[in-house]
This record gives structure tokens, sequence and C-alpha cells, in this order.
């Protein structure tokens, strides 16, 4: 019987939205860090003893992974994405309400100051409706269509609408830990298309409106807006199908997780966030 890796890269070759190889010449390696980035770090042995834990538990999700350890996967891996892209147009209705009030929209270095180091102005936004568990019931309400198609993904961890203004360029760099896949639906999509792009180890894409594109953000990754038009995705991060025991640890990590300083940064800038642009006080409970 075929295996995983040998299916995806038979299917990747006709995938819509793929680049040419000989355009690609970056290495596809997972790497622990990104050289000019600062490390999701905090001061403290807790935090040093479970950052222990992380490196360890990716070098065991690359070894016991139930769909390989491609930069780029093909969708048919996942059953449910035709479900999310099917309904599209229900999202994108919900974004174009959020986007009236574009302009009151969080930059993403506004939640989480460790992305200060990828972004420093407002050429980037966020709406999330949960971020690393952590759910935003006030946008939630707002988007409650988004929400009920965002409960077919198995293991759903991250979801938000990821905005990129004209001329937005996002700097190479990795997620915080392999244990997640990132999911992107391409909701508005400005021309020319070869105007922007997204970048993951070796493999260059073009989003899609309508179309999923699921990666592996612990590869290092970029993307660039270079039109005159505002790109939105559907940003989602979902648990990474994995054989035991890594299925375990990874299930632990990411439930711990919002117990971590960082997480907290975040679910307190939020609520911060969340009282300016609702009003009345609020409150980020766990998915």
């Amino acid at each position: 019987m075929e295996d995983v890796s040998a299916a995806q890269e038979r299917a990747r070759r006709d995938r819509p939205g793929r680049l040419p190889r000989q355009m690609n010449t970056h290495k596809s390696t997972q790497s622990w860090k990104t050289e000019s980035i600062t490390a999701m770090e905090r001061p403290g042995a807790a935090a040093r003893f479970f950052m222990a834990i992380v490196a360890f538990a990716e070098r065991l999700n690359l070894r016991l992974s139930k769909v390989g350890s491609p930069c780029v996967y093909e969708t048919a891996a996942f059953p449910w994405a035709v479900d999310v892209e099917r309904e599209w147009r229900v999202i994108r209705g919900e974004l174009d309400r959020v986007l009236i009030r574009k302009a009151e929209l969080p930059n993403v270095q506004d939640l989480t100051a460790d992305a200060a180091t990828l972004s420093r102005d407002a050429g980037w936004k966020i709406f999330p409706l949960v971020a690393y568990g952590l759910r935003s019931q006030p946008n939630i309400d707002l988007c409650p269509e988004t929400w009920r198609i965002l409960q077919a993904i198995p293991g759903l961890t991250t979801a938000m609408f990821s905005i990129l203004e004209p001329g937005k360029r996002i700097p190479p760099h990795r997620g915080p830990y392999n244990g997640v896949l990132r999911l992107h639906l391409g909701l508005i999509v400005p021309e020319p298309r070869e105007r922007l792009a997204l970048r993951v180890g070796s493999e260059l894409r073009r989003w899609q409106e309508g179309q999923a594109l699921i990666f592996d953000d612990a590869y290092e990754h970029e993307a660039w807006n270079e039109t005159a038009g505002l790109r939105v995705v559907l940003f989602v991060d979902f648990e990474k199908p994995l054989r035991f025991p890594a299925s375990v640890l990874n299930r632990l990590l990411l439930g711990l997780a919002v117990f971590t300083p960082f997480v907290r940064e975040v679910g307190d800038s939020l609520r911060r966030w969340e009282q300016r642009f609702h009003g009345g006080p609020t409150h980020c409970p766990r998915a």
C-alpha cells in the first residue's frame, strides 16, 4: 500500500496555487529557532522546564506523525477540509461585517508582544475567535456561523481572521510548536495574484478564494501582499495527527499551554481589547 507521503507528493503536482519548484530556493527542514527572531521564552524555572518538554515533544512529533511532516499538505489528507471550503462564502459574509470596523481591530502585536519581532505597524490585523485555546465569546457571537463551521475541525486551538494590508510583508520565522498544523482559507485574495504569496520551507504557494491551504508552521515561513488590496484568510491551528505516545503528550502540552505566561499575556491583552471594542467587562473561557 502506498505510504501517505508518497501519495501527497504525487497529488501535490497538480494542486492549484502551487508555484514551479525551480522558484523555491529555501531548504525544507524544521529548526528549533529562527535567526534574528526572538524566541517565545519567559523567565523562571517552571517556564524553562516547560520549554524543555516542548523541545522533547517536537522531536517525538516528527517521528510519530500520522500524516508525515511535509511543509505543505494536500487537503485530501484531512477529509473535513472540503466541508470548510464548501461554506467559505458564509464565512466571507461574516468577515465583511467585521471589516466595517477594520480600523478598530487589533494589530497582531497588540495581543502578543512576541509578534513585535514580526510586525511593528498596522499592516497585520487580526480578529480572533479562539487563541491558544482561549475563546473570545463576544467575537464568536458576532460570527456564529463561522464558529459553527469551525467545529468540524478536530483539535481546534486557534482561529481568527488574518488581514494583511497592501504592501505588508511578514518576515521569515517559525511557529512556537510543531504539535499543531495551520490552515489558511482564502476569503479575500486581491489581484494581481502573482504579487502576493506564502513561502513555507521550499514551497511557494498562492492563496485562492474558497480554497484551504494546510501547512506546518514549524518550518520557516513568510508571507507578503504587494498588491493594492486587502488579503484576508481564515487562520486556523489544529492538533497534528500523531501516533501514541506523541498524541498523548501533545494533547497534554496543548492543554497546559493556557497556564503558561505567554498565553496568559495573550488572554489579558484580548480581554482589554474586547472591552474597548464591545464595551463592558468580558472574559476569555477555555475552548
